[in-house]
């Protein structure tokens, strides 16, 4: 069976969930071989090998923390070298999408970016992909070279497939643009304690019909007692309830969790552009002829500042 190069999205050796589903989606169309670079790459190795990859390519080198992703290209065209791959996976990060654009054009291949799931197909792997702001469901494949696929977080639940998981060392030779963008300094992010919003099984989003920053406090709440990050619609970010990294939409991060529910939230196309490939949507709204309605598995036709604290006390209850 084809080796099937996936991208190792980690900190510090801790892996991200994203990569564990692209592991499962590569167990479709091959045999997953993990590509792991930078501090802790060595550390991956067992959460990897048990959901299924044979094998581990790592490496280890101090430009992949202090220069933007030329360096982890160049680590990837050597990974495609040595396996000759069915295909390359990449989480569909910001980051990662940039990764797989330049490491496509690099080795002279096509790129699909956001897939929502793969499958194995007689000339090489079929991506389906949500497009038009989730008008159209697409199939597609790359007819030209390996195939450079990036994958939606939440694309594939995570299954555990142990698989032998062997460290093998990448050779990697830095080429000359590896260092010409160079990180000066890092800022943490302040911790909410809430899953990354693009990651998240659960968003819970606020809109327009918040009415207030301080009212997010309520969208919080319900939040938390589900274990769900926090997002909100563009016109509550552009009031400054809320921050920006948080927009959910066209304009702000693309989401596809298993639940999203909208609150306050009258359904712009820039929004639905955002999180229309939920697999479960559910809406508070006061007015029934709103366009989120027209979206979504189940709707509730009221006024939010009465359902949502009936709902979170309810979750609670079950939590105990």
């Amino acid at each position: 069976m084809a080796e099937v190069l996936v991208y190792v999205d980690h900190v510090d050796g801790a892996v991200r969930k994203p990569t564990l589903e692209l592991l499962t989606l590569a167990r479709r169309i091959g045999e997953p071989v993990a590509v792991a670079l930078g501090n802790g790459a060595a550390d991956t190795a067992a959460a990897l090998a048990e959901h299924g990859a044979v094998k581990v390519l790592t490496h280890e080198a101090s430009e992949y923390a202090d220069y933007l992703v030329v360096p982890k290209v160049d680590a990837l065209q050597a990974a495609v070298a040595a396996v000759s791959p069915a295909a390359v996976l990449v989480p569909s990060s910001a980051e990662g999408k940039e990764i797989a654009a330049r490491l496509a054009l690099r080795i002279g291949s096509g790129i699909i970016t956001d897939a929502v799931d793969l499958e194995a197909g007689d000339e090489g792997p079929v991506a389906t992909q949500s497009v038009f702001a989730a008008s159209f469901t697409t199939k597609s494949r790359i007819s030209r070279g390996t195939p450079v696929i990036t994958v939606k977080p939440n694309s594939a639940a995570v299954e555990a497939a142990p698989a032998a998981g062997s460290v093998e060392d990448l050779a990697v030779t830095f080429s000359e643009a590896a260092t010409g963008t160079k990180v000066t300094g890092r800022t943490p992010r302040e911790s909410t304690g809430r899953p990354e919003l693009t990651e998240a099984a659960i968003v819970v989003s606020g809109g327009r019909g918040v009415n207030g920053a301080e009212n997010f406090a309520i969208i919080e709440a319900l939040a938390d007692s589900l274990g769900a990050a926090v997002g909100a619609s563009r016109a509550a970010v552009d009031a400054g309830w809320y921050p920006h990294t948080n927009q959910v939409g066209q304009t702000g991060k693309s989401v596809s969790p298993q639940l999203y529910i909208a609150n306050g939230i009258s359904g712009a196309i820039q929004h639905r552009a955002g999180m229309q490939t939920s697999k479960t949507i559910v809406a508070v709204n006061k007015d029934a002829e709103a366009p989120i309605f027209d979206l979504v598995d189940y709707g509730v036709v009221g006024d939010l500042f009465d359902v949502v604290p009936q709902l979170t006390q309810e979750i609670n209850a079950i939590n105990g």
